[in-house]
C-alpha cells in the first residue's frame, strides 16, 4: 500500500531477490501512474505486471489477491488507518517508520494488535547496520559498564535536510514533524543500544533556517513555488531538478496529473509547519539520562553518539558526507556522491588506553543496512536474530513516545511524562 519511492526497496525484496520465499500479488495507491512505473520497472526485471487497486479498493485487493503480509509505504498520516484494517482483515503488516504520527493511532494499532492476535513488523533499517549492530555488542558486552548518560548529535546536510522541507513532511499533519518521521529512528536505536525506554521528556524546537520568513532574513529565499518550470530555481543550490533524474521523473514529475502531488517545492516558500532545529532531554526508566539535537541545515552529514558509563566511555562519530558538492541533481538515498565518508567507534576505559572497534560496512543503501533488513523480512524464515534486530508494534511505540512527547513539550515549554500520552 503506497508506490513511493521508498516502497522500491520492498517491492524489489519481495519479487525479486527473494522470490524463493514470499510472492508480490498487488500494488494499491492514489496514484496510478505510480503503480503503472513499479509495473514497468518489475517487467524490466523480468518480473509479471501485478495487479493494480485505487486506495477506496484496498480492503477488496486484500480478499481477491489472498493477502498474506501488507506493506504500508505511504504518507506517515495514513500508516494507522492501513495498519489497522490490514489486521482485522487477517493480515499481517509490514510498516515504514513511523508507525504513526500521534498518540491516537499508536493507540488504535496497540488495541488492533492485542484484538487480532496478528503481527506488526517496523522496518526499521538502521537496526540492522553492521556499525549499529557493533554498538549493541560493545555496550551488551558490558565493555563501559552501567551507563549514566548519552549525547546523541544528529546533522542533515542541506541536501538531506532540505528534502523535507520540499515534500510532503513540510506540513506537520503529515509527517508529525522531524521528531516523528526522522528521529523515531534514532529514538528506536537509543532504546535499543540501552535496552530501556523513555520516562521523562522536555523539548525546545522552532523553525529557524527552512520557510519564507527565515528565508528572506538570511538570504536564502527565492520567489518560486516550486522548481520546474521557473527561471527563479534555475541557479538555486537548494532546488530539486527532478526532470533531471529519471526515475524521480517518472515517479513524481509525470504523475503529478493524478494527485497534484509536487516533489520539487521551493523550502524556503510558505507553508512550512515543521521545527529544523530540535533540542531533547530524556531520562530513562534504566535512569540512565540522554540530551539529542537534531539539525536539518548543516554543511555536512552524519551523527555522534557518546555513552558516559561506570567502566568507561564509549564515542561513535559517523560521517556519512563531508560537504555538500552541489555537482548534480542528486536526491538524498540515490547513488553515492563524491564527498567524503567515514566512521569510527571508539571505547575509552578508565585507567587504560583508548580502543578502536573494528566497522565494517557493507555495500548498498544505508551501508548495506536496507538489503540485511529486507533479507530478514522476506528472505530465509529461519535466519537467527541474536541481536533482536526485529523491531515489533511495541517497539514502533516505544520509539514515537520519545517523539510525540517532544512535540508537546515544544507547544507547553513542560517536561512531559511518557507515562502519561500512552501506558505500556
Amino acid at each position: 500500500m503506497g508506490t513511493g519511492s521508498r516502497a522500491e526497496r520492498h517491492i524489489r525484496a519481495i519479487a525479486i531477490d527473494h522470490s524463493e520465499h514470499c510472492e508480490l500479488v498487488a500494488f494499491a495507491d492514489t496514484n496510478a501512474v505510480r503503480m503503472r512505473v513499479y509495473n514497468e520497472r518489475l517487467t524490466d526485471l523480468g518480473h509479471p505486471a501485478v495487479p493494480t487497486y485505487k486506495a477506496d479498493e484496498f480492503l477488496e485487493m486484500i480478499r481477491r489477491e489472498r493477502v498474506d503480509v501488507v506493506v504500508v509505504a505511504t504518507v506517515d498520516q495514513f500508516h494507522a488507518s492501513y495498519i489497522v484494517q490490514a489486521l482485522e482483515a487477517g493480515c499481517d503488516v509490514v510498516t515504514e517508520k513511523p508507525m504513526t504520527t500521534d498518540v491516537t493511532g499508536a493507540r488504535d494499532v496497540l488495541e488492533a494488535v492485542e484484538r487480532t492476535g496478528r503481527k506488526v513488523t517496523v522496518a526499521f533499517n538502521y537496526r540492522y547496520s553492521p556499525i549499529h549492530e557493533k554498538v549493541r555488542e560493545v555496550l551488551a558486552d558490558g565493555a563501559i559498564g552501567e551507563v549514566g548518560s548519552a549525547h546523541f548529535e544528529w546533522l542533515l546536510d542541506v541536501r538531506h535536510g532540505a528534502d523535507y522541507f520540499r515534500r510532503w513532511h513540510r506540513d506537520k499533519a503529515n509527517s508529525g514533524g522531524l521528531m516523528v518521521h526522522k528521529a523515531t529512528h534514532h529514538f528506536d536505536l537509543v532504546n535499543w543500544w540501552l535496552g530501556t525506554s523513555p520516562e521523562t521528556v522536555f523539548a525546545q524546537g522552532r523553525l529557524f533556517f527552512y520557510g519564507r520568513q527565515n528565508g528572506e532574513r538570511h538570504g536564502h529565499a527565492r520567489d518560486y513555488e516550486r522548481v520546474h518550470g521557473s527561471a527563479a530555481a534555475k541557479d538555486d543550490p537548494f532546488a530539486l531538478h527532478i526532470e533531471q533524474n529519471e526515475w524521480q521523473r517518472r515517479l513524481y514529475l509525470e504523475a503529478e496529473s493524478e494527485d497534484g502531488y509536487r516533489r520539487d517545492q521551493n523550502p524556503f516558500a510558505p507553508g512550512v509547519s515543521i521545527e529544523d532545529d530540535m533540542a531533547v532531554l530524556v531520562r530513562y526508566v534504566s535512569g540512565a539520562t540522554m540530551t539529542y539535537h537534531l539539525t536539518a541545515y548543516s554543511p555536512w552529514e552524519g551523527y555522534r553518539f557518546m555513552v558516559n558509563g561506570s567502566a568507561g566511555r564509549l564515542e561513535l562519530e559517523v560521517v556519512e558526507n563531508s560537504w555538500v558538492s552541489g555537482q548534480r541533481p542528486a536526491v538524498h538515498g540515490d547513488e553515492a556522491n563524491p564527498e567524503e565518508h567515514w566512521a569510527r567507534l571508539t571505547v575509552r576505559p578508565f585507567f587504560d588506553r583508548p580502543v578502536e572497534i573494528e566497522l565494517k560496512t557493507g555495500e548498498g543503501g544505508h551501508g548495506g543496512a536496507d538489503d540485511r533488513m529486507t533479507a530478514a523480512l522476506y528472505g530465509e524464515p529461519a535466519e537467527p536474530d541474536p541481536l533482536g534486530r526485529h523491531a515489533t508494534h511495541r517497539d514502533g511505540v516505544m520509539s514515537l513516545l520519545t517523539g510525540f512527547a517532544a512535540n508537546e513539550s515544544f507547544g507547553t515549554g513542560r517536561p512531559v511524562q511518557v507515562d502519561d500520552l500512552i501506558k505500556l
